[in-house]
């Protein structure tokens, strides 16, 4: 074989390769960062199922991926430093979760490629022009669906038959609470329930939050989605229990933490569904044309002990439909 036909098969052959055979011939190990909305303890759960979406893709920590954490700790306004720091450290890919974060991320770059794990409307917070051809540098996975907040509101009326009045936590700084706040007020105009915002725009707004709710007497919660919350969870959560207040959220975590219920798409298998976003971008797809997914699952959470805490009977209709009851 002649010499340039060689080397012209051998290019072939090495640009063929996967990125784990490449790295051991010392090519460039590709780095992911990925921002993180509260800390490495909180987000175990998720990042654990994106590790392993990883892993079934072939790669492994170390030895042909790196992976590079920001963490805000529940401040948004760290975003912008986190996302310069990420974006200093050249990596080839950023993940991000939540609308500000990712909201964050657009306005820092527009060449580095993105991969939403979970973001509420992408099209209606300006993120992407449309969810089958994106375009730009920013893709992944929306956690939007038809009606969350009635559904949500409709659960915690099944759950508390008397309820009338509803305290509702929500954060300004997120874009798509605009879409929760308006599917929560028509929601609970067809219920007759009387909605009673919180505002929370970050964690020290809590106390401010939790005496009003105090002053108003509600019967029970509704926990928008937000990483504010997420993060504050356990704070959340012994409040509600102390003051004998039902809870309905978007999280599982927070019904883990003491809460009542919860039903909303499953963000571990988002997670995990996000890392084969990051696979085909690594392999050379621009996220401008892979679509953004929409949420398939939905998993409904009931906790017992929290129900037996509240003296609430919960209705064998939803014991029946809940995906996990915790006893």
């Amino acid at each position: 074989m002649k010499r340039r036909k060689f080397v012209a098969l051998l290019g072939g052959v090495m640009a063929g390769w996967p990125l784990a055979a490449r790295a051991q011939h010392g090519a460039k190990i590709p780095r992911v960062g990925f921002m993180g909305n509260s800390t490495a303890a909180l987000e175990a759960n998720l990042t654990g199922p994106f590790r392993e979406g990883l892993r079934e893709h072939g790669y492994e920590e170390g030895r042909n991926v790196e992976i590079v954490f920001r963490w805000a700790e529940g401040r948004y306004e760290r975003f912008p430093a986190l996302i310069a720091e990420l974006i200093a450290a050249n990596v080839d890919v950023i993940v991000t979760a939540g609308t500000p974060a990712t909201l964050a991320v657009k306005t820092a770059t527009s060449t580095v490629p993105v991969v939403m794990a979970a973001v509420g409307d992408p099209v209606g917070s300006g993120i992407v022009p449309n969810l089958a051809r994106p375009g730009g540098n920013i893709t992944g996975l929306s956690a939007i669906a038809p009606d969350l907040e009635g559904k949500r509101l409709e659960l915690l009326r099944e759950l508390v038959p008397h309820l009338a009045k509803v305290a509702f936590f929500l954060n300004p700084a997120n874009e798509f609470h605009t879409v929760s706040m308006r599917q929560a007020l028509a929601a609970a105009q067809a219920l007759n329930i009387k909605l009673q915002p919180r505002e929370v725009r970050k964690s020290e707004d809590l106390d401010a939050a939790f005496a009003s709710i105090i002053k108003e007497k509600p019967d029970g919660l509704l926990i928008l989605a937000d990483r504010i919350f997420l993060h504050n969870r356990q704070r959340m959560m012994d409040f509600a229990t102390e003051n004998r207040l039902p809870s309905v959220s978007a999280y599982r975590e927070l019904v883990e933490a003491g809460g009542l219920t919860s039903y909303g798409p499953s963000y571990e298998e988002m997670h995990r569904r996000a890392a084969d976003y990051v696979d085909r971008i690594l392999k050379g797809a621009r996220p401008g044309d892979l679509p953004v997914e929409q949420p398939t699952k939905f998993t409904l959470i009931v906790n017992l002990n929290a129900a037996k805490a509240l003296g609430l009977e919960v209705p064998p209709t939803v014991v029946a439909r809940a995906d996990e009851v915790i006893e």
